[in-house]
């Protein structure tokens, strides 16, 4: 029951910083990097093969996000963030500190 609570708690932190970062997402915002998932990676010591391999897609696609070409869902933050244990929001930069 607890794995449940936590999930739903996670989700609701997760999307009330995401709508808070991206509320309207301009042009020139879109050469911005969104999320932290290399840095994560690099923290963590792990590859991007690794991650593919946890979550079942291609490493190519890891490397989109990780070079912020394009962004996983939410259900796969969810994923990346249990996997490299880590809390969502560590996989979000923080628009007041960019």
């Amino acid at each position: 029951m607890n794995i449940i609570v936590n999930y739903w708690r996670d989700l609701r932190v997760f999307t009330k910083k995401f709508v808070s970062l991206f509320p309207t997402i301009e042009l020139s915002d879109m050469d911005k990097d969104i999320n932290r998932l290399k840095v994560v990676l690099a923290e963590k010591k792990r590859t991007n093969k690794w991650l593919a391999g946890q979550l079942g897609v291609t490493p190519s696609t890891v490397s989109k996000w990780c070079t912020n070409v394009c962004q996983p869902s939410l259900e796969t933050f969810l994923q990346i963030a249990n996997n490299l244990e880590v809390k969502v929001q560590d996989l979000i930069k923080d628009k007041q500190l960019s």
